[in-house]
């Protein structure tokens, strides 16, 4: 029943953004698994661990400055992430540290595509993202509110979109949920 709820949403989510599924590819799991335990660190150097935003839904945006997806969407991610991050839903977008020489030339450079008010952090040699088993980017990493990672979108999406925030809220509320079971008595078999 789970997955078909799922496949709802993802078709839903499909059709209303206009996306084909060539172009959209968005995976959610039946069992989450865990994140690694490596940091990233944010402006100031201090590391920070995906287990650190436990009691939330995170999604941690891998993304590059070398790559044109990635700025396309920045200015959408903005508005994204001002419409959800007072409800639950923390957002991380995550570079690799040899995109940049300083703090301050990230955040001028977000700030000159539309997206001032994003929390950015850098992954030093890569390393998160190679442990994700993360080669390219977009590429966003679903994670419960038990640090568990429980799908991912590879690409790009129309994020600021009433439909992706709300289908976003759904995989939040659903991740949430405790996992149904099933009875396996054969006696209530029909």
């Amino acid at each position: 029943m789970k997955k078909f709820c799922l496949l709802t949403l993802l078709l839903g989510f499909f059709l209303v953004t206009g996306a084909s599924a060539r172009e959209r590819n968005v995976n959610i799991y039946d069992e989450g698994r865990p994140v690694p335990e490596t940091p990233v660190y944010d402006r100031s150097g201090q590391a920070v661990y995906l287990t650190d935003f436990k009691d939330n839904f995170v999604m941690a945006v891998f993304w590059s400055k070398n790559c044109r997806p990635c700025i396309r969407e920045l200015d959408d991610l903005n508005g994204f992430y001002n419409k959800t991050k007072n409800n639950g839903i923390v957002l991380l977008l995550i570079s690799p540290e040899e995109d940049w020489e300083t703090a301050f030339e990230q955040q001028q450079f977000l700030k000159r595509f539309g997206a001032p008010d994003l929390p950015f952090y850098v992954d030093k040699k890569g390393k998160l993202a190679g442990d994700f088993g993360i080669f390219t980017s977009p590429h966003t990493v679903l994670i419960d509110t038990n640090s568990q990672e429980i799908g991912r979108i590879h690409g790009g999406a129309d994020w600021d979109s009433d439909a992706v925030v709300e289908y976003m809220y759904r995989i939040k509320a659903d991740s949430s949920r405790p996992k149904e079971t099933m009875n396996l008595d054969k006696g209530n078999e029909r």
